[in-house]
This record gives structure tokens, sequence and C-alpha cells, in this order.
């Protein structure tokens, strides 16, 4: 294992939608003026996804002594806790199916990737599998997508790249170096208010409001994230600013396609919303990729 002290760059280990690379300036503009002379803050991402904010807030604030991370998503929490906890065995599986993988020509290239994500979907595997399976899939199915069926199933099919990085193993002992300080939970997302306290930054990252009827290309999980699930997150917001934590939120911006369509604004009025440009590169659709609005909401008056 190498030491804390040895990160560099540690970036996030895998494609995903919505992910916030892009925006990272902008959570920065939503923080607190102060953020980085506070001390002892703990820092909470109930959606934690990709991980773009999470690798990015702690490598430039390290007055966050302690991290909680949350996803509803099994397999991608099960990835982050064999990165933190068995990162050479890790990087031994994603090796080995690289070296599989790259020397097969098309047709075996899809063999081989139906056959890991059969395997993938049978849920039999060992943790360690688990993760190896669950970034090679993520490394060459198409798009970068994550998408599940009702039976939870993972469905994307096999993507057509050249040359993919399976295994980035610089990146994966970064990424491990990182995930030392941080507590990793699964669970619903409203599990992590036990943690709000004066000194805690939370940053909501949930799956996006469509921002059409059919623009929901993507099942995040199998029982989907509707218009009651976001009022709930509201409600949490509500009752972590009573516990006076602070929360930067990121969500879409339907009222930019249709201005009658304001639930968002309506159900966050009283906190401070701001429109901002955010770039998409992951989309099943190329003409969905490319620069769009989404909405920044936080209860930080003083940002």
């Amino acid at each position: 294992m190498r030491l804390f002290e040895d990160i560099t760059n540690a970036h996030p280990f895998i494609k995903w939608v919505g992910g916030k690379t892009q925006l990272l300036n902008e959570v920065r503009k939503s923080l607190p003026l102060d953020f980085a002379e506070r001390r002892h803050v703990t820092y909470v991402e109930p959606f934690v996804g990709g991980g773009a904010v999470l690798f990015w807030i702690l490598q430039t604030y390290p007055n966050i002594e302690h991290a909680v991370i949350n996803d509803i998503n099994s397999e991608l929490i099960c990835t982050y806790r064999v990165i933190k906890e068995d990162v050479e065995t890790l990087i031994e599986k994603l090796a080995a199916i690289q070296a599989e993988y790259i020397p097969l020509n098309a047709e075996g290239r899809k063999d081989y990737f139906m056959n890991q994500r059969a395997l993938f979907n049978a849920k039999k595997t060992t943790p360690v599998e688990t993760a190896s399976l669950f970034i090679f899939l993520n490394r060459t199915c198409f798009n970068g997508l994550y998408r599940v069926n009702s039976r939870g199933e993972f469905n994307v099919p096999h993507g057509k790249y050249a040359n993919p990085r399976i295994c980035d193993a610089d990146n994966l002992h970064a990424c491990s170096a990182v995930l030392q300080k941080v507590e990793i939970l699964c669970g619903d997302f409203a599990e992590t208010g036990r943690y709000a306290s004066p000194s805690t930054l939370f940053y909501f990252d949930p799956p996006y409001k469509p921002i059409t009827e059919t623009s929901s290309f993507t099942s995040y999980s199998k029982n989907g994230f509707n218009d009651a699930e976001q009022i709930r997150l509201r409600d949490f917001c509500d009752q972590i600013s009573k516990d006076k934590a602070l929360f930067v939120a990121s969500n879409s911006d339907p009222k930019k396609v249709n201005p009658k369509e304001d639930f968002l604004d309506t159900i966050y009025n009283h906190f401070i919303i701001k429109r901002v440009s955010a770039a998409r590169m992951i989309n099943s659709d190329a003409s969905g990729r490319g620069a769009i609005s989404e909405l920044m909401i936080s209860n930080v008056f003083n940002a």
C-alpha cells in the first residue's frame, strides 16, 4: 500500500454519466468563502457515482479530516472498497483481463465482453472479481454508460474502442491513497443524515430529473429516482440545514428546455439556485452531447 502522502492527481477510475469534472470550478465557487480555513471538516457525498468531486475536493482541501461516501449501487461501492482495501490484487486482475482482451479481433472482443457481462450479472463473484468486472465493463461498454434493466442486470452493449485502458495502475494507486480517510457506505442517501453538523459539508449529485419526457435514457438503479424521490431529497436538505450543515447540490435544468417546467425551481425556492453551463460527453445520442444548462443549489448564502 502506498502512503497517503504519495497522492498524485487521483481522478475517477470509471466513466460516469453526469460526472462532475467539468463543473468542479462551479462547485468551488459554491463553497463558503472561508472553507479552506475551516478546521475539523467532514465531507459527505451521498450519491458518489464516479467520484469526480470526491477526488478533487479531498486533494484540494487538506482541512477535510473525514469523508463519507455512499451510493445505492452495490457493485460500484464494492469497487470503491476493493480499491481502498486491496488495490494490488485488483490491479493484477485487471492486468490479466487487459492482456486477454486487447489482442482479440472485433468478434472475439464482443464475445469476451458478453461472457464477462453474464458473469457480472450472475452476482456470484468475489469482491475483487466484482470490482475488476465492473471496471472492465465500464471501460469497454458503449459510451461508458451504466444502465440496468428491471431485474437490476447491467445491459449496456459492447463498445468499439481500439485500445481501451482497462488497467490504470498509477491512478488506482492514487485513488486508493485518497480513499484511506474515506468511510464507504452502501444504501439510501438519507442514511447519511447522521453525519450532519455545523462542521459538515454535503455534496449531492443525485440522478437528474429528465429535461424532457424522452431524455431519461439510463436507469441509475432498478427502482429509479422519480419526482417523489427528488422531493424527499429536498426534505433531506431541509433537515440537514436545520442541523447547521452546509450543502451544495447539482441537478438538471428542465426549465431551460421548457419554461413552464419549474418543478426544481419551486421545491428549492428557499435556497440559492444558480444556472451554470456544463459539458456532457456521455450520451447515447451524439446530438445530446455538448454544453447544457444545469442547476447548482445550495444553502451557502455567503459564497
